[in-house]
C-alpha cells in the first residue's frame, strides 16, 4: 500500500461562541478538547472527536461540554485536514476518520477509553497525520507504522556499534 500523508491545519483555543459560527464548508474535521479531569489535571488533553457528516459547530454543540467539573476554562482545538485541493465527499470522510482513530490511539485521551484499546491496523499501517498550527499537546507528526502492527516482526538488530562482524 502507498504511503498516504494526511496534513491537519489546527486552529484554537475557541470560544463557544466562536465554535457555533462554525457552520462552513470547510468546519468539518477532527477536534480536540482540554479541561479538567479528577484523576490527570485541570488542564489536559481529554477528548478528540470528529466532525464528518456535519460541522464542528453542529457537532460540539451536541457533546456538553459545558457540563464538565471546569466547564468554564474547555479549551476546544479544531482541526482541518488540508491540501493542494478538496478530495472527493468519500475520501474527505475516509480520511477524517483515518486521523481521528489514529490520533485517539496515539495520544490515549482519558474520555476516549473505549476507542484507545483498537485500531484500524491495516487502513492505518502506511498513513501519517502531520499537525500544523495550533496542536497543543498533540505530537507534530503520528505514523501509523508506529502504531500498528506494521513493524512487530522487525528484527531483532543490535545497536550500531554492536556489529559482530564490522564493516
Amino acid at each position: 500500500m502507498e504511503e498516504k500523508i494526511i496534513h491537519v491545519q489546527w486552529d484554537g483555543p475557541s470560544s463557544s461562541e466562536k465554535l457555533g459560527e462554525l457552520q462552513g464548508s470547510t468546519d468539518c474535521g477532527v477536534y480536540q478538547i482540554y479541561g479538567g479531569h479528577p484523576v490527570y489535571g485541570s488542564d489536559v488533553l481529554f477528548y478528540i472527536d470528529k466532525a464528518s457528516a456535519q460541522t464542528v459547530g453542529d457537532r460540539i454543540a451536541q457533546e456538553g461540554w459545558e457540563f464538565n467539573r471546569d466547564g468554564k476554562r474547555v479549551q476546544v482545538y479544531v482541526g482541518r485536514l488540508s491540501g493542494a485541493f478538496t478530495p472527493s465527499d468519500e475520501e474527505w470522510e475516509t480520511d477524517i476518520d483515518l486521523v481521528e482513530s489514529l490520533l485517539i490511539y496515539g495520544h490515549a485521551p482519558a474520555y476516549n477509553s473505549k476507542n484507545i484499546k483498537s485500531i484500524a491496523d491495516e487502513e492505518l499501517r502506511h498513513v501519517h497525520v502531520l499537525n500544523w498550527g495550533t496542536h497543543r499537546d498533540l505530537l507534530a507528526e503520528v505514523s501509523g507504522g508506529r502504531w500498528t502492527s506494521l513493524y512487530d516482526e522487525f528484527p531483532n538488530y543490535g545497536p550500531y556499534g554492536a556489529d559482530s562482524n564490522p564493516a
